[in-house]
């Protein structure tokens, strides 16, 4: 029996390695630990299916039936953002500006809504960072401004290495929802993803962090 192959990150042998050392340092974390942790990342939504995914009901012969299929197009509009989360719940969604790509002014502009995440999330208690090893998240200025904040960072973070992150768990579960509504221009999708992600709980966010600690 044939099967589809499964999708996995592309690793070389330093990506293994390190990957296996992130692991053992925090193998022994319990869930509160983690849940001091603030996951970020950047996803990107693309106009009539978000996840690329649809699954419908029908009977034969109604494969091509209207309410059966999913619009595609050659060249689908794509919106780009930057969201945190903790187990606390979610933080600030950021939608980049039409054609844009996540760069160093970009994300210059970001960092300045993590204080007030952090302060409502966690006022005076200890929290860490996370982000990946974007070129733009290592810019001496990216780094000089978080240690000027005495905002401590988790890592180093392995490259290539989003299915360690929960937060792709979560875009998932937007993603669907997004979907679910079947947007007909960006501005509806902009509008729909904005909404959707204001409507997921901390009973959801802290089960996407929650995967951590079972993995």
């Amino acid at each position: 029996m044939a099967w589809w192959a499964a999708k996995k990150p592309l690793l070389s042998r330093k990506n293994i390695r390190d990957r296996l050392i992130v692991c053992k340092r925090y193998r022994d974390w319990t869930v509160e630990d983690w849940g001091k942790v603030i996951f970020s990342d950047e996803s990107s939504f693309r106009l009539f299916g978000a996840s690329g995914k649809k699954l419908v009901r029908r009977r034969q012969g109604e494969r091509y039936h209207q309410s059966c299929v999913m619009p595609t197009v050659k060249h689908p509009e794509t919106i780009h953002v930057w969201g945190c989360f903790s187990a606390k719940g979610v933080g600030p969604l950021t939608i980049l500006t039409k054609n844009t790509a996540m760069n160093k002014e970009w994300y210059q502009h970001i960092r300045e809504q993590l204080l007030p995440t952090i302060q409502e999330e966690f006022g005076d208690e200890q929290c860490l960072f996370q982000h990946d090893g974007a070129p733009c998240h290592k810019e001496k200025v990216i780094t000089k401004w978080l240690g000027k904040q005495n905002i401590d960072i988790l890592g180093p973070w392995t490259e290539n290495s989003p299915d360690l992150n929960p937060i792709e768990k979560l875009w998932s579960i937007l993603k669907r929802r997004v979907d679910k509504q079947n947007p007909t221009n960006s501005d509806k999708l902009q509008a729909l993803i904005m909404q959707e992600w204001a409507a997921i709980s901390q009973d959801v966010a802290q089960k996407c962090q929650g995967r951590l600690q079972r993995s």
